[in-house]
């Protein structure tokens, strides 16, 4: 057994995918151009509000996200300028026949904001959505009718199409003399527009397009100095912000928000915290030594450490080739520092050596605002998947309380994850698909380009008359990960979630049972409240009873039975699916109270 430790200590971790090339990055980057609401956040936080600093980013480059949201934003505003530009241009040369779209244009707008966020509305905005396309399309169709009998002269058909101008409200004869005094060029004009604005529509998504299959694509990715979005993105403000979020993101100290203090982190996990008293055992002739959270952590580092070797491999070859993520498992320290206070973002204390001494104050000061935590960290699935466990162990008065925080960053919104197949699909369309598509989209269009240009001047402005870097300094309101995050996650990914936290958790109360042993003090009340049963289960007390989680897990607790009104306080053990009521996110789980 020894020499089968000696050989896989040798092996080499595996090489993990720096942040700016890792797969959440790409999928994040590639959202930028296939979501206008995130587009519009990531550059609300991380440009227009120059004051936050950024939350921690786990596995990918917010930087990298924000030159590409920029980049996509330039790029919808130039198409959306020249839509624009050709309405305008085309009211006086059509001697006002173009407004005929402007009913299903505004109809098939206010038909997206009815039906709400894709891709999940709720059912009762999908109906009256449904109705009002369906009304804007047949208003295509009647002023595409009309337009093309005046150009033709064909007066049969003006008159045919009355029928529908009823149906719709419309006041067709009105119509029908105003369109008889205009000539047959207005006509065609007016034809020629609803094309010219697809053709533009067409190049617009084949941009769009290629910008995703080219330098987001996956072999083309890593390579960030070619990446003309950083390339392109011109201006002192962009490249002094990059610097900054670069160095945030990154750092050992976390600058937080009281309302947020672990934004970044994903959705918290099964919070849970317990408190021992420190009683030296009895059988020791000499006395129990001083015991401080630095100790603590400093033998549960060494556990923790130990799961990243392979245990079965026999090989420096065979270690070689186990791909498990724990070996890739990160372990550092990190403080977290309300910003409150500060006189500016830029002296936030990021230079080198002010981490260690916060550290070093914070690690056994137990303060409220400024506080300390060992951070254990797996990035699964290419670092869609993020679990990461917060410890914080404090001693005060012969009491140790322990808390541990796991939180779990869930993987990339579907949509984001069909960019590879929505720019495939589109670049490899016959010109017939593309040409249906565009036109489709046409009476989306114009109300998209009037919002897209409106918006974009309102954030300009905003970024004017703010300045640079004259507001107060703020922590981060949300994290961009977060956002471009999904509510659920694969049956293997919440199993590899579910290992990598149990296993954590499992070392983390081993590392504090061999400390307190160690140090000379008693560890049967530990032992009662965290219990390693046959799975690596948990049992966490709490007040009203305790918590057995595992196959065979059992839980006691005599002082909750004394304290109820004479029943059973022994909790029945089984098997089942994490929940609500799982305080440390096990499987299986027995209560009692």
């Amino acid at each position: 057994m020894t020499q089968q430790n000696s050989v896989t200590r040798q092996a080499p971790t595996p090489h993990r995918t720096a942040p700016h090339a890792s797969e959440a990055t790409r999928l994040l980057c590639a959202g930028t151009y296939l979501d206008e609401t995130y587009r519009r956040t990531v550059i609300e936080e991380l440009y227009v509000h120059d004051e936050r600093i950024v939350a921690p980013s786990f596995g990918f480059d917010a930087a990298r996200v924000l030159a590409h949201a920029l980049r996509a934003q330039r790029l919808q505003l130039g198409w959306a300028a020249a839509v624009l530009a050709l309405w305008i241009v085309g009211v006086p040369l059509t001697n006002w026949l173009s407004l005929m779209f402007l009913l299903p244009v505004a109809l098939m707008y206010l038909a997206t904001r009815v039906r709400g966020p894709a891709p999940r509305p709720a059912w009762y905005r999908r109906a009256p959505a449904w109705i009002l396309r369906l009304y804007a399309r047949l208003s295509v169709v009647y002023a595409v009718l009309t337009l093309y009998s005046r150009a033709t002269e064909d007066y049969d058909l003006l008159e045919s199409v009355s029928d529908l101008s009823n149906f719709l409200l419309v006041p067709g004869l009105t119509l029908q003399q105003a369109i008889l005094e205009t000539s047959r060029l207005n006509a065609w004009i007016a034809l020629l527009l609803p094309l010219l604005v697809a053709l533009g529509v067409g190049v617009e998504r084949h941009q769009f397009s290629r910008a995703l299959a080219g330098e987001l694509s996956r072999p083309k990715f890593p390579d960030a100095a070619a990446d003309p979005a950083e390339r392109t993105t011109q201006g002192g403000r962009f490249h002094h912000l990059r610097d900054r979020i670069r160095t945030e993101q990154s750092a050992g100290l976390v600058m937080y928000r009281a309302d947020r203090p672990f934004c970044g982190a994903g959705s918290p996990y099964d919070t849970w915290s317990l408190s021992v008293e420190l009683r030296p055992r009895d059988d020791l002739a000499k006395p129990a030594l001083p015991l401080d959270n630095d100790t603590i952590l400093n033998r549960i580092r060494p556990l923790l450490e130990a799961l990243r070797e392979p245990s079965t491999a026999r090989t420096p070859k065979g270690a070689a080739a186990v791909r498990d993520r724990l070996r890739q498992l990160q372990i550092d320290e990190c403080v977290f520092l309300p910003v409150d206070g500060l006189p500016g973002r830029q002296y936030a204390p990021y230079a080198p050596g002010q981490f260690e001494e916060h550290r070093a104050r914070a690690v056994e000061e137990g303060g409220e605002t400024r506080r300390h935590f060992l951070r254990v960290q797996v990035g699964g699935w290419e670092e869609e998947l993020v679990t990461t466990v917060f410890v914080r162990v404090h001693t005060q008065g012969g009491m140790l309380m322990l808390e541990v925080a796991p939180h779990v960053l869930r993987p990339v919104r579907p949509q984001f994850r069909e960019a590879d197949r929505l720019a495939h699909d589109f670049l490899h369309a016959n010109p017939l698909g593309k040409a249906v598509w565009a036109l489709s989209r046409v009476p989306h269009t114009a109300g998209e380009s009037v919002v897209t240009v409106w918006r974009t001047l309102t954030l300009l402005g905003r970024v004017v008359s703010r300045g640079s870097g004259r507001a107060m300094p703020d922590g981060p309101s949300v994290s961009i990960r977060e956002l471009g995050s999904d509510d659920e996650a694969s049956l293997f990914q919440e199993m590899d979630h579910q290992r990598y936290l149990k296993t954590i958790q499992d070392r983390v109360a081993n590392g504090v049972r061999r400390a307190l042993r160690e140090a000379g003090y008693r560890t049967e009340e530990f032992e009662q409240k965290v219990i390693n049963v046959s799975n690596g289960g948990v049992l966490i007390e709490q007040a009203s009873g305790a918590f057995a989680f595992g196959e065979h897990g059992e839980a006691n607790n005599w002082e909750a039975e004394r304290r109820s009104t004479g029943h059973s306080a022994v909790g029945n053990s089984g098997a089942g699916s994490s929940g609500a009521g799982n305080s440390a996110g096990m499987e299986g789980n027995s209560g009692s109270g």
